[in-house]
């Protein structure tokens, strides 16, 4: 029996959720654009309809202009900004908030229709469902990120970025392991989902600590405390901060030491992507393996090449676009050894 005559159809939804994980990976590159371009704050309100259409006329285009001059971030660092600035700074953020619309749509549809026609294998379609909720979740959160640089501050809350960002990941790698997932279900009908085993874990939580630090890191553009590598302003270790502020303190909230640590965890990071793709590797997958290893080392030559660049905006983006195939590369070799666990190879 063919997939099309079949009700359960666990390719066609694994290539649905291929286009939204791609369209999420879009939108990780356009919100490190916006970061990059201090875009973030040029929409001060979310109207979840009508926001989707933008000024179109030249009467709402200074509307817009008007509220955006009423926070901190125009009064204390853009006061004069001219009004073509404006639009180019707001082009950045209706793109982002746009193409998360758009990802929702995407998404929700093709599950309803999915769900309609009965082709959801048993067992995904709460896991579907709980990441349709996930990504609700992300609007609100990207909203509360806005609104912490509307009022008292000229910029997010770096904590908030990081929620933020970390979500997006999270969801990415959820979606990458889905459709994992689906792929070896379409081609064996007795397969089980893979698990996430103690060693997988503990690579994601490494990896987790150095994302959360690259979200730190451009939220309080970290990336700027020195164009220097290995050594930061001629130091090894920013030790002067730490007389000022507690090690706690310093950790999550100074620039030079979040850089810092962003830096060399990184390593730490690296060792522990290598073993992961030696077990995907020895799970037969040389695949997950290659791609574990080119996603870490370009990436942390686009880390280095940013810092030493004084953050190109071209090659900050590409740093964040990398990062989030590394993302995907992970989680396809954690999936991996996963299923080597439970029997399953490739």
């Amino acid at each position: 029996m063919s997939e099309f005559s079949h009700p359960i159809r666990p390719r066609a939804i694994a290539n649905w959720l291929t286009v939204v994980a791609t369209l999420i990976v879009l939108i990780v590159v356009v919100g490190g654009i916006t970061r990059l371009t201090e875009s973030g704050l040029s929409i001060t309100e979310w109207k979840v309809v009508s926001g989707i259409l933008p000024p179109l006329t030249e009467a709402a285009w200074l509307s817009e202009f008007e509220k955006y001059k009423q926070i901190p971030e125009y009064q204390q660092i853009n006061q004069g900004m001219s009004l073509a600035a404006f639009k180019f700074i707001y082009f950045w953020e209706y793109i982002h908030r746009l193409l998360a619309r758009v990802i929702g749509f995407a998404f929700a549809a093709p599950l309803l229709w999915f769900a309609w026609k009965r082709a959801i294998p048993p067992g995904y379609g709460l896991r579907l469902v709980g990441l349709l909720v996930l990504g609700g979740l992300q609007g609100v959160i990207g909203w509360w990120m806005v609104s912490s640089g509307l009022a008292e501050r000229t910029d997010v809350s770096h904590f908030r970025l990081a929620a933020h960002l970390l979500l997006a990941l999270f969801i990415l790698a959820a979606l990458t392991w889905t459709i994992l997932d689906l792929r070896q279900l379409a081609r064996d009908p007795g397969y089980r989902p893979a698990k996430l085993n103690g060693f997988g874990f503990g690579v994601a939580v490494i990896l987790f600590i150095q994302l959360l630090y690259g979200a730190f890191t451009a939220g309080l553009n970290a990336g700027l405390v020195t164009n220097e590598w290995p050594l930061m302003n001629g130091k090894v270790f920013p030790s002067e901060v730490l007389g000022v502020r507690s090690v706690l303190d310093a950790a999550i909230n100074d620039p030079a030491m979040i850089h810092w640590i962003h830096r060399w965890w990184a390593w730490v990071a690296v060792v522990a992507l290598i073993l992961l793709a030696r077990r995907a590797r020895a799970a037969g997958s040389r695949s997950a393996s290659v791609a574990i290893h080119s996603a870490f080392g370009v990436q942390i030559l686009l880390g280095i090449a940013t810092v030493m660049s004084g953050v190109d905006i071209t090659l900050g983006v590409l740093h964040q676009f990398v990062g989030a195939l590394l993302v995907i590369a992970t989680a396809w070799g954690v999936h991996v050894i996963g299923r080597r666990v439970r029997g399953y190879r490739g």
